[in-house]
């Protein structure tokens, strides 16, 4: 790679845009991200990090805009090795292969070899251990890369990035698994890279992070960048509200819920329920009328908790459905035990592209349309057609294919199939995600009459408008609920809670 002027930034990205389909990832992203510093990339989910994370190391091909590295065009998207020499991230998950050692994860598919051709493990761990004492990564190459720890594995990651020619290296929410001390540890190696000419873009929901170890921050909001400042610039409030914006207040559905009364039965209760690895210790009740609305960062457990309570995943504890059991890890048991469930992406675990209106709304009814387990076609295109009245749905009949449909009209047939069973309680994981504002006032406006007297609902969403019309919201991280709030909570503290600042 060409040698580094000190004039320019590391990677610049302008005016960048990306769809996929009808839905805009990104409309404006900008990021200038100057040599050897770390920037931090902010936004709540949704703002558009991920896709320009994508750009970023060539995974994505933008519609509109460029990348720079150091003031030259970025290489084809085709050109993986181009792309490794100019950028490498870190992500969540690990990339590293557990049943190799750290020394082949470190040079993986480019083993070095010896005399014929042949591999040469003594070359390869000689070049390993150079490689790691050079960037002050205290690992032994012989280490099968299953046993490495968290920290560990990020600074192999982090070490085999840098071997590759990269000098700009992505850290995607680098904390969310680590324990104090070694999220200390962590900061005092980015800070000694730093001093070595590694430069990073730090992302990550967990905002005093920022003002610890960044010394510039850029915001990302509603698909767009916001606003590029130094750390000291941006003050708590202020980054917060370049965060959230304006309150808008778009969805007026609920205002006029009376409150819960105290003694109303309880239809959800759950009782120190955990995920392993997501959720610890849980212990939370919904009454019948009422709307319990969780908040939380990405890594804060909520859509695993709500995927345990549903039996998509494992879990312990106890779930009770109006004094009633549940078993664990049994959707048709959730089922069958009183819960409705609509999950957060409707592309995957909502609906059946192939399958009819009619077909996708009555899925877990299909038991009840005509005798014998058997499904009469006049009984389903019946019980469709009242819920795409009572729903409003904007489609052809009960013999349109779902796939045909908008992606809020597809929506309220994903709720349509939630509340076909008639269930005690509702689970909603960001149920107006990707739809446009009238399907999410028709949405929210199902769940606000459903909820009045008949039954709870647990609504999990990263969207302020669902969560204003809650009777209460209660905020996770790391897997635990942290604080509630009553009805009329201030936007800016509920939020600041979510992405972590403290008072």
């Amino acid at each position: 790679m060409p040698e580094l002027e000190p004039s320019a930034p590391v990677v610049e990205a302008i005016g960048i845009a990306k769809r996929f389909g009808p839905t805009v990832a990104l409309a404006d992203g900008e990021l200038t991200v100057a040599a050897g510093e770390t920037h931090a990339l902010v936004g709540r989910n949704g703002a558009g990090k991920s896709t320009m994370v994508g750009v970023l190391t060539g995974l994505l091909k933008p519609d509109a805009g460029h990348v720079l590295f150091n003031g030259e065009p970025a290489p084809p998207v085709t050109d993986r090795t181009a792309w490794r020499e100019r950028v490498a991230c870190v992500y969540q998950h690990p990339s590293i292969v557990p049943h190799l050692s750290v020394a082949e994860n470190l040079f993986l598919h480019r083993q070095p070899r010896g005399r014929f051709g042949l591999l040469s493990p003594s070359k390869l761990r000689r070049q390993a251990s150079e490689l790691l004492e050079s960037w002050s990564v205290p690992v032994a190459p012989d280490l099968p890369g299953g046993e490495l720890t968290v920290e560990q594995r990020q600074l192999v990651e982090i070490a085999g990035a840098l071997s590759l020619g990269a000098r700009f290296v992505i850290l995607d929410e680098p904390t969310a698994q680590l324990e104090p001390r070694a999220i200390s540890r962590l900061f005092d190696r980015l800070r000694a890279l730093g001093e070595q000419g590694v430069t990073f873009l730090f992302i990550s929901h967990h905002l005093p992070e920022v003002y610890e170890i960044c010394q510039r921050v850029t915001v990302f909001r509603d698909a767009r960048h916001i606003v590029t400042d130094t750390v000291e610039n941006m003050d708590h409030d202020r980054l917060v509200a370049a965060m959230i914006g304006e309150a808008r207040g778009l969805v007026e559905a609920g205002a006029d819920r009376s409150a819960v009364p105290d003694d109303a039965d309880t239809v959800l209760g759950l009782h120190d329920v955990a995920v392993p690895g997501f959720v610890h210790g849980v212990d939370l009740t919904v009454r019948r009328g009422e709307i319990v609305g969780v908040a939380g960062s990405a890594t804060s457990g909520k859509r695993q908790l709500a995927e345990a309570i549903t039996g998509l995943r494992k879990r312990t504890g106890l779930v009770e459905v109006g004094g009633r059991p549940v078993r664990p890890g049994s959707v048709p048991d959730a089922l069958k035990g009183g819960i409705g469930y609509l999950p957060g992406d409707r592309h995957v675990d909502g609906f059946v592209a192939g399958l009819s209106v009619a077909e996708n709304a009555t899925m877990t009814i299909a038991g009840k349309l005509g005798p014998g387990g058997l499904v009469l076609p006049g009984n389903r295109n019946r019980a469709a057609r009242t819920m795409i009245d009572e729903l409003d749905v904007h489609t052809a009949g009960p013999d349109q294919p779902v796939a045909e449909l908008s992606g809020g009209n597809a929506q309220k047939v994903v709720m349509a199939r939630a509340l076909a069973s008639d269930p005690e309680v509702l689970v909603l994981v960001q149920p107006t995600a990707g739809v446009d504002v009238r399907s999410k006032e028709t949405l929210l406006g199902v769940v606000d009459e459903q909820t009045r007297e008949k039954r709870g609902a647990l609504l999990v969403s990263d969207e302020l408008d669902d969560l204003r019309m809650c009777d209460r919201v209660v905020v996770m991280a790391a897997g635990r609920i942290t604080a509630e709030h009553p009805r009329g909570w201030d936007e800016a503290e509920l939020v600041a809670q979510i992405e972590g600042i403290g008072d």
